[in-house]
């Protein structure tokens, strides 16, 4: 942002605007990991209405040596890079052309002092996972490092009423790992829960 101002409450107020400029009403949130968060925290806090809620390879327990390393990764040459050698040997596809003319991280470093607070953001979302009570679906990756199996399970004792799917054999980016599995799941999830209205 250009302002500098982040922080869960802001993108919470994103999503409301863009619920909003969609028309209002309840919609149905499906959000993988930074959506996912936005929308455990929009709903579970009672900002946003919603009929359902399907998360992807998110939950309410921050997995403490993931969030390091990605913090450790993202606070690299915050000021930008001299040449596009450097960013390939980081990763070209992070990146974008910055204000300066130089390549830069696609997020704003300023958005890191935000999410250092690892223990406040997990009790928010705890207790956001309790106050669920609408029709929900929860997507791990087998192979994920961001939510453990542990972390899942925790999820599911708080919010009981959750339906799991755990894709086997993806990673974190279930979504592009197992496409067609992922799509499978929540077009089943949302037929049964929120079936076709007749147009007519």
């Amino acid at each position: 942002m250009a302002d500098g101002v982040h922080g869960d409450e802001v993108q919470i107020r994103d999503l409301q605007c863009l619920i909003e400029s969609l028309g209002g009403g309840k919609p149905v949130l499906i959000g993988a990991p930074m959506g996912g968060a936005v929308s455990l925290g929009a709903v579970g806090g009672g900002h946003v209405d919603a009929r359902a809620l399907a998360l992807v390879d998110v939950g309410p327990v921050i997995e403490r040596e993931v969030a390091d390393r990605v913090r450790a990764f993202m606070e690299q040459r915050p000021d930008g890079f001299d040449t596009l050698d450097e960013v390939a040997e980081a990763i070209a596809k992070n990146v974008r052309i910055a204000p300066n003319g130089r390549d830069a991280w696609h997020w704003d470093p300023k958005r890191l002092h935000v999410a250092r607070n690892v223990t406040q953001r997990e009790a928010r979302l705890r207790e956001c996972s309790r106050n669920l009570r609408l029709p929900t679906l929860l997507m791990r990756g087998g192979l994920s490092d961001v939510l453990s199996e542990a972390g899942a399970r925790t999820f599911l004792e708080l919010c009981p009423h959750c339906e799991h799917v755990n894709v086997g054999d993806a990673a974190h980016m279930v979504a592009g790992d197992y496409n067609d599995v992922f799509a499978d799941a929540a077009i089943d999830f949302l037929s049964r829960v929120e079936p076709a209205r007749d147009s007519g």
